[in-house]
């Protein structure tokens, strides 16, 4: 799957100084690794809370997925 974003130029910018920092080879790929970072989070979030709470994150993204089927 493939997702195209619009960014500012500054967070380009800081996406190309985090990725040359990091070894990587370009900005694009330091946002996929910053995304990653950044869902695996959320995930984690989700997880400790009440049920029912996750039922309804799970909930509308199965409507999400219906929806682009």
């Amino acid at each position: 799957m493939k997702i195209q974003i619009d960014v500012p130029d500054e967070l380009f910018a800081q996406l190309m100084r985090v990725a040359e920092a990091m070894g990587i080879s370009n900005p694009a790929e330091a946002a996929t690794v910053g995304l990653a970072e950044w869902v695996s989070r959320r995930k984690s979030e989700l997880d400790d809370r009440d049920p029912n709470e996750k039922y309804e994150v799970n909930e509308a993204l199965d409507e999400l997925l219906a929806k682009k089927k």
